[in-house]
């Protein structure tokens, strides 16, 4: 069983990413952009990286054009702005929960590059601790902490 399974999952990431997988789409965005405003200001380092990282994730790149790319991360931002944005945005991370391991860990990995530009300062860990939850994955291990 677990030979077809694997079979079936590769195959589901290959149809999603032709057929361009939003949810994900929408949970990279918004853990970086939450991670990008952790305090409260914009670094435009901490956005090339972003969207370098989500250029480079295989789900992605061949879905979305770097245009579509910077347009949804640029929206996470407005978002990320206000309580309730980055609430939102959590919900949207959150989406993702029961998807597998390895793309959360995609997810929680693009926001940990992110928050790693010139040091992860306090304020980004602890958004790196609510993305972590939402995705139901251990950041210590995948820090290396």
């Amino acid at each position: 069983m677990g030979i077809f399974q694997d079979a079936f999952t590769r195959f589901g990431r290959v149809v999603m990413s032709y057929a361009g997988d939003t949810v994900f789409l929408h949970a990279a965005c918004s853990a970086a952009a939450n991670v990008i405003l952790a305090d409260r200001e914009i670094d435009e380092e901490e956005i090339e990286t972003a969207l370098s990282d989500l250029g480079n994730n295989p789900i992605l790149q061949k879905s979305y054009s770097v245009l579509k790319l910077e347009q949804e991360l640029h929206e996470a931002i407005a978002r990320a702005k206000s309580r309730a944005g980055r609430l939102e945005n959590l919900r949207l991370v959150q989406a993702i929960a029961p998807r597998a391991l390895e793309q959360r860990q995609d997810v929680f990995l693009i926001a940990a590059d992110v928050a790693d530009q010139g040091g992860i300062s306090e304020l980004e860990h602890k958004v790196l601790d609510e993305v972590a939850e939402a995705l139901g994955v251990e950041k210590t291990v995948l820090l290396g902490v």
